[in-house]
Parts: C-alpha cells; sequence; structure tokens
C-alpha cells in the first residue's frame, strides 16, 4: 500500500500533492486486468498494473493515437520502480518487447509519436521502422537542465512520429504557433504580408515545425507541475494530440506516469486509456483528471493557437481583449430605442 509523508513547500510552490485518504479514494477507480476486455470497459480509465500483464488483454484496432513516454536507457528512480541503463543492443530488444504489442491495438489510420533522448533515440528508429512509417522526428528544446564541464549540456529530447499506414490524420491548422513579427513586411499597396496588427502588436501564425523552441518543462510554479522526475508538459502532449486525432478519437498512453497525456486527451474532448505500473502516480493521474474538470487550460495555448514560450502578458491581454469586444456595448438607435451587445446577443429595447 502507497503511504506518503507531505513534503513541506514554500508558499507559492504550486505543485499537485496528494493525501493518503485521498490515495484511498482514488485507488477504487483504478483498473485491474486479468481477461480480455472491450473498449468499452477501458475508456477514459486509468489501469494500474504492469504493462506487459496487460497490453495481450486489450481490444485490436481501437486505437488512434499513441503517445508514450518511455524510461530512456538511463539509471532513473519512478517513485518506488527503477529502471537501469543498459547496452544500446539490450535496450533495443526491451523496446522491441512492448512496441511490438502495440501493434495489433491500433487502427490503420493511427499515428504513434515515441519520446527519447540523444542515447535512446538510434534504438528507437530501429525499432520503429520494423513496425510503423516514419514520418519525421521532432527535436525540442528543454529550458531545464545541468550544466556540464566536459561535455555539451544535454537541452533537447527528439519525439519520433510514426504513422501505421500513409493514411494517417494531420491537422497543421490546428498546432499553428502565434509568434510576434519583428520585421513586419507591407505588399506594394501597404497591406500586412502574412501577418496581422492587433491591439497587442503584431502577429504572424506560423506552420508548425520539426524543431519545438516554446515547450517550458514543469516546475514548482506550474499548476501542473507534480514531483514526476520525467514529467513532460501538457503543451508538448497538447500538440501532438491536436495534430494527430479528433474529438472522440482514442489516445493511449502505457506509460502514464502521473497522468499528462490523459489529462490533456480529456482537455481536448478525446478518449483516453493509460496503464501505469506505480500506484502514487496513478492516483496523482485521478487527481489530475478531477482537476480538469474545474480548469481546461492549457498553459501556453490559448484562443486555438499556440503561443510563444514567456509571452503570458499577451496571451493574457488577448484574453481581456476578445473580451471587451463581447462586452455590454450602449448604442443609441433613436430617442426611443437602444440596442445593447452582450455577449454577442442583441437586446433591442
Amino acid at each position: 500500500m502507497t503511504n506518503i509523508t507531505q513534503k513541506k513547500r514554500a508558499p507559492r510552490n504550486r505543485t499537485i500533492s496528494i493525501t493518503n485518504d485521498e490515495i484511498s479514494n482514488y485507488k477504487k477507480r483504478l483498473l485491474k486486468i486479468t481477461k480480455a476486455t472491450d473498449l468499452t470497459s477501458i475508456l477514459d480509465k486509468t489501469i494500474q498494473q504492469d504493462m506487459f500483464e496487460v497490453l495481450d488483454l486489450l481490444p485490436h484496432n481501437s486505437i488512434d493515437l499513441v503517445f508514450v513516454d518511455p524510461p530512456y536507457n538511463l539509471n532513473k528512480t519512478f517513485n518506488l520502480t527503477k529502471f537501469k541503463e543498459m547496452e544500446s543492443e539490450k535496450y533495443e530488444v526491451w523496446l522491441d518487447s512492448w512496441v511490438s504489442k502495440l501493434v495489433p491495438l491500433l487502427k490503420l489510420t493511427a499515428t504513434i509519436y515515441i519520446c527519447g533522448d540523444w542515447k535512446s533515440s538510434g534504438a528507437i528508429f530501429n525499432v520503429a521502422k520494423k513496425y510503423f512509417k516514419i514520418q519525421n522526428r521532432i527535436t525540442f528544446e528543454r529550458d531545464k537542465g545541468r550544466g556540464a564541464k566536459t561535455n555539451w549540456k544535454n537541452s533537447s529530447e527528439d519525439i519520433w512520429f510514426c504513422t501505421m499506414s500513409p493514411d494517417y490524420y494531420f491537422d497543421v491548422d490546428a498546432v499553428k504557433m502565434k509568434k510576434k513579427v519583428i520585421a513586419p513586411y507591407r505588399d506594394d499597396s501597404g497591406q500586412a504580408k502574412d501577418w496581422s496588427e492587433e491591439e497587442n502588436g503584431k502577429y504572424r501564425l506560423t506552420h508548425p515545425s520539426n524543431i519545438w523552441t516554446d515547450i517550458t518543462i514543469p516546475f514548482w510554479s506550474m499548476p501542473e507541475n507534480t514531483d514526476h522526475p520525467t514529467q513532460k508538459p501538457e503543451k508538448l502532449v497538447a500538440k501532438a494530440i491536436l495534430a494527430s486525432s479528433k474529438e472522440g478519437d482514442v489516445v493511449f498512453d502505457p506509460f502514464l506516469g502521473v497522468g499528462t497525456t490523459s489529462v490533456v486527451a480529456k482537455k481536448l474532448n478525446r478518449k483516453y486509456i493509460g496503464i501505469e505500473i506505480d500506484e502514487l502516480y496513478a492516483c496523482l493521474a485521478e487527481k489530475r483528471l478531477d482537476m480538469a474538470d474545474q480548469d481546461k487550460s492549457i498553459q501556453g495555448y490559448s484562443d486555438g493557437v499556440f503561443w510563444e514560450r514567456n509571452s503570458l502578458n499577451e496571451q493574457v491581454n488577448n484574453t481581456k481583449n476578445k473580451k471587451n469586444r463581447d462586452c455590454i456595448v450602449l448604442v443609441l438607435v433613436s430617442s426611443k430605442c437602444t440596442v445593447i451587445l452582450h455577449n454577442s446577443i442583441c437586446f433591442v429595447y
């Protein structure tokens, strides 16, 4: 049974914690699977179990999108579970042992994202090419990590973008980034060229590339932060989910951790299934899923676009301006008639 001692945190620390009473409550919602199951029984659920006990029991041809962040090939402790670094060839065999089990679960139109670092990326490529069509490799910049005296600081990670077939879904318009225009060009008539002038400045919506420099790794002042040592940010997962699934699609994460994939899927109106071996992490996932009922915001994503890092004030101002445009506006039509526009609803008095 999981039993935790609460850490003493600074007043402004927003890291999500969980009490023993909450664990006792959330444990009741976790699934254990011992026989073949249908999709309905596991939708929007967290399966707290060893992945290798579960994958063969899940329904075939049922998953639209997989986002998986497996342990990288290094020594790392995940609460009660330890992962040990191994030779690259052995790590590749370990990857193959569970990637091969994912294949029957996926629809022919499914997409798969697999995370890795520089050390594990080669092995991921070798395994992925056996089962999937590799479409691209995304590299995202980490703004967190220790420096090194005898090497380059490790400030990037990879995400392999794969599909089951050439027939897959990708919504480029759902993952555009709003960037401030430094050198705004105009055409011969003086009109803005590929940018727009807004109340807060000049902006351009740019197509997503395979280099992501707008990612912030969760830390103590972010409301999504937990004590998980390798937690991925909601913004990063949101890019994959928005690009490669539709509302109502099924998103699956076999290394759920503290639930980021399921939480983001829920916030974006997708169905989700997650597997996590650690009870504490699985309960934290359930708590975050409850929190998502009250707050569906994703830091760095608002008004249907992604924003650059450190642009929170601009996002807030943009939202305020939109609300102001929907505020009550009084227009004197005549001495006997007044039109009130409130939240796009017209009232005539």
